[in-house]
């Protein structure tokens, strides 16, 4: 099959791996089963039918409202199977096609993904995505060329203890709990992912990003301090995460990747 062939179908993979996601952000919260019943207008209630359910089509189609009611559908849909699909092509153009780019690096991705969305609208990390995204890291770590079980494990532990520490000083500046357990045990599932130095490099990223973003909402909105801006810190966790996975190490000097 021709390399292009190829990238059309990961995009094509990732759009409805991308579809399922949206299922997860919306029942994973809510306790609901990932798979039952069939997928429903949160409006009307009346079950989408699988012509109306294709990722992306579906939506411009239907000019992203109900089919039944009309009622307007969120743009967070084709948002996140198109970014499921970008992510998808870049992984597979960072590390090749190969069974530990199935088994490894799209289910980061996929995780990663649900965890940001599912943390924007209802500021929670599910423990069964962060640390089932640990267990999943752990377990491959292993089959990483020069990775391996040990390197994952310290990752693990650099994420949970320098976070850990972080949140302590973050409580006592601003007097107020701002960082939750959830941040904790999602950075100690990327730390599984990305090795000890990786954190550092994530940490840095998402606090300069984190800062940034945070002065900008409070100039505009006119709070004193930012501080007093509540932004969920998850996200910006996530976006570290995937320079640094997809792109970040590469300019990274081999002497400092222990």
């Amino acid at each position: 099959m021709s390399p292009t062939l190829i990238n059309i179908a990961v995009i094509i993979f990732g759009l409805i791996i991308g579809s399922f996601l949206n299922v997860v952000v919306v029942r994973l919260p809510q306790g609901k089963s990932l798979v039952r019943p069939r997928s429903a207008c949160p409006s009307c209630e009346k079950n989408i039918a699988w012509h109306d359910n294709i990722p992306v089509l579906s939506f411009l189609i239907l000019r992203g409202r109900c089919r039944f009611c009309k009622t307007q559908i969120s743009i967070r849909y084709p948002v996140i199977e198109l970014l499921t699909a970008l992510l998808f092509l870049a992984a597979k153009v960072r590390f090749g096609l190969s069974p530990l780019l199935i088994i490894r690096d799209w289910p980061f991705i996929s995780i990663l993904v649900a965890i940001t969305f599912i943390d924007l609208e209802h500021r929670i990390i599910p423990d069964r995505l962060s640390l089932g995204g640990l267990a999943l890291g752990l377990l491959t770590a292993w089959l990483v060329p020069g990775f391996g079980l040990i390197k994952g494990l310290l990752g693990a532990a650099a994420g949970f203890g320098v976070f850990f520490v972080f949140a302590w000083l973050y409580e006592k500046l601003s007097k107020k709990s701002g960082l939750g357990g959830g941040d904790i045990k999602l950075l100690a599932m990327l730390g599984a992912f990305v090795g000890p130095v990786g954190i550092f490099f994530i940490i840095l990223i998402s606090s300069v990003l984190g800062s940034f973003v945070g002065i900008t909402w409070a100039l505009a909105s006119g709070k004193k301090g930012v501080m007093s801006v509540s932004i969920p810190y998850g996200p910006f966790l996530v976006v570290g995460a995937l320079y640094y996975y997809l792109i970040g190490d590469l300019w990274l000097p081999s002497m400092i990747r222990i």
